[in-house]
């Protein structure tokens, strides 16, 4: 085609070698970040902790209560939540983010008084996850206690369903949410 450039040759993709950047929507899980705390929240409400951009963590914070706190660590000493839940989404990507944060937490990265409760999957597509995704499931499962969450269209659209999937009452008793409009 006329005044188009045409490249010639074999098409290199990049790979990512080195840990995610902070502009990638991932935390930079080995340094700390620091933030304002969250004001006027109870320690013992629950944290929401996004392995990654997009998790669902702001998703579950408003369907069941708690502090979004980020793509971080929160910190109790400062009066933020000390009981987490571990947010990330089902894809190759998200369980990669979910695994480099329990490493980090294994290694004492997070600060004292930490208490992880488990770690919560929400589903990135309907349907059932491929058999590589199931597998690396059962790894996180192996380290931690997790919850799935199923697809819930109204949340890509930025809203609330009507009526909460059932699967979500465990989760909803964990972090003492009612409970109400689950479905049976």
């Amino acid at each position: 085609m006329p005044g188009r450039a045409v490249r010639k040759g074999p098409v290199v993709s990049a790979l990512r070698t080195s840990p995610p950047s902070p502009g990638d929507g991932e935390a930079p899980w080995d340094e700390p970040v620091r933030r304002t705390p969250a004001r006027g929240r109870s320690r013992e409400e629950i944290g929401w902790v996004k392995a990654h951009g997009g998790a669902g963590a702001t998703s579950l914070a408003e369907a069941l209560g708690g502090v979004d706190v980020g793509a971080r660590w929160p910190d109790p000493a400062r009066g933020e939540p000390r009981r987490i839940m571990l947010v990330g989404r089902t894809s190759m990507r998200g369980l990669g983010a979910v695994s480099r944060a329990l490493g980090a937490l294994r290694d004492g990265k997070a600060p004292q008084g930490v208490d992880l409760l488990g770690v919560v999957l929400v589903a990135d597509a309907p349907g059932r996850l491929p058999l590589g995704l199931l597998r690396r499931v059962r790894v996180v499962r192996s380290v931690a206690r997790v919850q799935r969450v199923p697809w819930i269209p109204a949340w890509r659209m930025g809203g609330q369903p009507a009526r909460l999937p059932r699967q979500l009452g465990v989760l909803a008793d964990l972090v003492g949410a009612d409970g109400e409009g689950t479905e049976a």
